[in-house]
């Protein structure tokens, strides 16, 4: 090969594997230079002399060097013969274009690349002169478009079908050279492959024909309707690429910039950092946007986290350097043109500033801004620290993004306005009043922080530390077992009216429908008089509703003497809910009586307590009533804490909970389903920190160690005595949880109090309980209550 030549032949031989297709891959393929052959063959009738010269000079190489015909499974042999190697491909590689083009040659949808320009071996090939990976593409997604754009060879030479092309493939490959990526449209030039048929191809309808050309990305249709077995694929694929870096980059950044906070994301203004970084080779190109604010007549910062702007920081941090940028940004608006300053050693710019900017490390930069309409929504700067590494000719790709970054700042500064003005509303709804000083206080801080120019501010957090927490229940013994139980009989009443209707329709007419519903009927009244299963109630309700109740509006019509019966099963069913909702109405109504009740109490004495001390305090509805307080310094403003208050709270909620347990008591005998609530108090000594939680709006245990508080909060109302299996809370008593003796002892005081005013019976029941998933060790004392009546 002559040494100025910047084709490269293949020198090494690598093993089987190398040389085999993708594991994957349909068919069998070989490398065979037989198709080059048969092109300069039929060169040798050119009318072009020279051109029929050259054929015939080539064909009588050929004649001689029997290596060359039939498949080539020995790559040693082309290392041997690279001379008439390299004038058989002259019919590939224009000598013209051996220093631009970016081409290889593998065999039939291989990896092994025997003969290549200089350029794509540095771009495409490992040492070993396997193509490379790309980074953007997976091999099991290669090895499909590979077989797919075989497929296709095979459909157009075996069966004359004309198949739209492929969309266009785009690789994304390392330039370890400035340690950055590139792109590179990819174009697979099949021209040089032959296609065998092995025995008898298979037969395709046009009707197969369509179904192949209309379902290209199914793989097993196509292997269906043409085996590979039948096909094999012989000769070489000429790979070519051209860079398309600059095509796909400006894609990716109109995507990205249209993408809502991508400017106030630091990970997402990396990405974006580093996209141009590869659209100007450049990587160490440092990006920065400043937004402009109309008020304030001034540029400000992104976010001094991520640093945004290298300019406006130093005006912030300087006060002598803003006349200097202000000089700076009259120039950019007097001219409307970006500012180029190839080299800031010598640019025409103020000696304070140069001195500002070059301390950062960049010693070239562009300076344009980002006009939206006849405004200017902010500036961005590029700089690098190579002196002469920007100038004029970048200016190009300047002005195709100018507009992107442009729509950016304007959404992201629309969206921080809009965040401003309803910033209490959104994120500080219903806040409790004990509490509202707070949030005031971190929503002016947050305006502060941006009118200050921090337009990536976020909300302050709102914890309040060595805060006391209590917390109770008041819970409606076995609920769901009893909903069930009404459910169930609800089911069974509900069943036995249709069952009615059908047998006395069955003895007016014979239809065999009737029958086949009774048995339908009859089987569900037998299994749900045993228990009731998880779908029962869904699945029979629809088959009422789509098979039974049509045929006995059916049978209404136009048979008279069934309409009394048909009517009384009517007159059972809920006209709202279209269902027989008898029992679990009852239910449902004793639940809310109790609920509002327990709930309506609460917030009477809750009104009081707020008056003994200010605290924090939340309610839930289930079925139940469980609350929540939390106590302490931290949670009110300009008013003095002491643990007496805490004692007082404590007295409170147990004297509230005895309360309950007498009201609820005294309820059961007028609900319609009599029902019996547990009491539970959860005993915590120490003080521990809540945090809001802005996406639920309420507060929580904050830190690792206190989350142990809300595990056992959410599991002890489970809770069974250690070595009985008895429940921890039973009607009429009041259950307290402890986890370490010394919280008990303050409330063996209130008992004691509480019991000497007739409040609760005498006794006190010391009891262990057993392990909870994650909690073990849990003390309890249990006491009655004095019902009275």
């Amino acid at each position: 090969m002559p040494a100025d030549s910047s084709l490269t032949l293949a020198l090494a031989v690598p093993d089987s594997r190398t040389n085999a297709a993708p594991t994957s891959f349909p068919f069998r393929s070989t490398l065979s230079l037989e198709p080059l052959i048969a092109y300069w063959q039929r060169r040798e009738q050119s009318t072009n002399a020279g051109v029929r010269l050259l054929a015939v000079a080539i064909g009588q190489q050929v004649a001689e060097a029997d290596w060359c015909r039939g498949p080539l499974t020995d790559y040693s042999v082309l290392e041997c013969n690279c001379d008439l190697i390299e004038t058989l491909m002259l019919a590939v590689f224009p000598p013209a274009s051996f220093s631009t083009d970016i081409s290889g040659v593998i065999g039939p949808f291989q990896r092994y690349c025997f003969y290549s320009t200089t350029h794509f071996e540095e771009v495409m090939l490992n040492k070993d002169r396997t193509i490379k990976q790309p980074l953007n593409i997976d091999m099991p997604t290669m090895e499909r478009h590979m077989g797919l754009m075989a497929y296709h060879l095979v459909l157009n030479r075996v069966y004359g079908a004309e198949i739209p092309p492929l969309g266009t493939i785009v690789f994304t490959v390392p330039d370890y050279k400035i340690g950055l990526y590139r792109h590179y449209g990819v174009d697979f030039n099949s021209d040089f492959v032959t296609v065998k048929v092995v025995g008898e191809p298979p037969q395709l309808t046009p009707e197969q024909l369509e179904m192949l050309i209309h379902n290209r990305h199914r793989p097993e249709l196509w292997r269906e309707l043409l085996p590979p077995e039948h096909f094999e694929l012989e000769g070489f694929n000429l790979i070519q690429l051209l860079d398309v870096t600059d095509q796909e980059i400006l894609s990716e950044l109109k995507y990205d910039l249209l993408e809502r906070d991508v400017l106030q994301t630091p990970a997402r203004f990396e990405q974006i950092q580093e996209k141009l970084r590869v659209l100007f080779a450049q990587p160490s190109l440092q990006l920065g946007i400043a937004a402009y604010d109309e008020k304030k007549r001034a540029f400000v910062d992104f976010g001094k986290k991520i640093n945004h702007s290298f300019l406006t920081k130093q005006v912030q941090t300087n006060s002598a350097a803003d006349g200097s940028f202000r000089q700076i940004y009259d120039r950019l608006l007097r001219e409307r043109e970006p500012l180029v300053l190839k080299d800031l050693a010598t640019a025409d710019i103020p000696e304070d500033l140069r001195e500002q900017i070059t301390g950062l490390g960049i010693n070239s930069a562009i300076l344009a801004l980002l006009p939206y309409g006849n405004d200017t929504v902010g500036l961005l700067e590029l700089g690098t620290p190579q002196a002469g590494a920007l100038d004029e000719f970048d200016m190009d790709k300047v002005s195709q993004f100018v507009p992107l970054f442009a729509v950016a700042v304007k959404r992201n500064a629309e969206d921080l306005q809009s965040r401003v003005q309803s910033i209490i509303r959104e994120k500080f709804t219903a806040i409790h009043p004990t509490m509202e000083w707070r949030f005031m206080d971190a929503a002016r801080n947050l305006l502060a922080k941006l009118d200050a120019g921090n337009r990536t501010a976020e909300m302050e957090p709102i914890v309040f530390e060595d805060v006391y927490p209590l917390h109770g229940s008041c819970d409606i013994r076995s609920s769901s077992t009893v909903r069930n139980e009404a459910i169930q009989g609800d089911l069974i009443e509900h069943l036995t009216l249709a069952n009615k209707v059908l047998k006395k329709a069955s003895e007016c007419q014979e239809l065999p429908i009737l029958d086949e519903l009774k048995f339908y009927v009859t089987k569900n009244l037998k299994r749900l008089r045993e228990g009731m299963l998880s779908g029962d109630e869904a699945n029979i309700y629809d088959s009422l509703k789509r098979e039974v109740e049509p045929l006995f509006e059916y049978l209404a019509t136009h048979t008279p003497e069934l309409r009394p019966i048909i009517t009384k099963y009517w007159s059972n069913i809920d006209p709202k809910l279209g269902i027989l909702y008898k029992r679990r109405q009852d239910f449902e109504t004793s639940v809310t009586t109790l609920n509002d009740a327990v709930s309506d109490y609460l917030d009477e004495e809750e009104e009081k307590a707020q008056q003994m001390f200010p605290h924090y305090f939340q309610r839930y509805k289930t079925d139940g009533v469980e609350f929540n307080i939390y106590v302490g310094s931290t949670l009110v403003e300009n008013k003095p804490f002491d643990l007496v208050f805490l004692k007082n709270l404590r007295l409170w909620q147990l004297l509230t909970m005895v309360e309950i347990t007498r009201r609820t008591a005294a309820l059961k005998a007028t609900l319609p389903v009599p029902l019996d609530t547990t009491q539970l108090i959860l005993i915590h000594g120490q003080p521990l920190s809540i945090r809001f939680r802005q996406d639920e709006r309420q507060f929580d245990v904050d830190g690792a160690y206190n989350i142990r508080y809300e595990i056992i909060k959410k599991r002890i109302d489970k809770a069974t005595v250690l070595g009985t299996g008895e429940r921890l809370t039973q009607p009429g008593t009041i259950a307290l949880v402890y986890a370490q003796s010394r919280e008990a002892v303050e409330y063996y005081e209130y008992i004691d109090y509480l019991q000497d005013r007739g409040l609760l019976e005498p006794g006190v029941e010391e009891l262990e309980l057993e392990e909870l998933q994650g909690v073990k060790g849990l003390l309890a004392l249990r006491v009655r209550v004095q019902i009275v009546g």
